[in-house]
C-alpha cells in the first residue's frame, strides 16, 4: 500500500567531520567525497520515503560554491521535492561549521533523481508527496521543468515536446 507523505516527512539529516584521508593537497574536501555523502544521503533519504530500495538515475548540476576545509563539520540535508511514477527527485544542500558551531555557511546544492526498485531490479511505483508549504511547494512545481530538462539532455524527450519548459519562454 502506497502512502502519500508530506516533504517534511521525507528528510534526511547526515552529519560527517572532513578528516585528512578526505581532503585534497591543499587540505579541502574532495569534491568526489563529497558527491558520494550527498548520494548516501540522498539514497536514505529516497528509501525511507518510498519504503524500498531507490538507486540513483541522474545528478543534475553540482557546483562548489564553498571549499569545506579538513576539521569542518558538513551537514547534508535531503528532502524529496516530487515523486513521479517510479523516480523521484530529491533536494540536497550542503552547509559546513568550522571553529564556530553556531554559524553554518551553504557550500553546495544539487538535485539528484533515484529510481524505486523491488529486490529483483524491476521499477517500482512509489508514494507521492504532498506539499504543504510556500517553498514546497515552489519545489515541487520546479521539479516538472528540471525533469524534463533531464529527459532531454539524456535524448528520452524533444525539445518541442517540453510543456514545461515552453510555459518558461511563451508569454501568450
Amino acid at each position: 500500500m502506497l502512502i502519500n507523505k508530506t516533504p517534511s516527512e521525507s528528510i534526511t539529516i547526515m552529519t560527517e567531520m572532513v578528516m585528512p584521508n578526505d581532503t585534497n593537497p591543499l587540505h579541502n574536501l574532495m569534491g568526489g567525497n563529497l558527491l558520494r555523502w550527498m548520494d548516501v544521503a540522498g539514497g536514505i533519504c529516497s528509501r525511507r520515503h518510498s519504503g524500498c530500495i531507490c538507486v540513483t538515475a541522474s545528478v543534475d548540476t553540482v557546483s562548489f560554491h564553498s571549499p569545506i576545509r579538513m576539521g569542518e563539520i558538513v551537514t547534508i540535508t535531503a528532502s524529496v521535492t516530487r515523486v513521479f511514477n517510479t523516480s523521484l527527485e530529491v533536494f540536497i544542500q550542503v552547509e559546513a561549521e568550522g571553529g564556530d558551531v553556531k554559524t553554518r555557511r551553504k557550500c553546495n546544492e544539487a538535485y539528484y533523481t533515484f529510481v524505486g526498485l523491488d529486490e529483483w531490479g524491476n521499477k517500482l511505483s512509489l508514494p507521492q508527496i504532498i506539499p504543504q508549504t510556500t517553498e514546497e511547494n515552489r519545489q515541487f512545481d520546479g521539479a516538472l521543468r528540471r525533469r524534463e530538462m533531464r529527459l532531454i539532455l539524456a535524448g528520452k524527450l524533444k525539445p518541442e515536446d517540453a510543456t514545461q519548459l515552453k510555459l518558461l519562454f511563451n508569454k501568450d
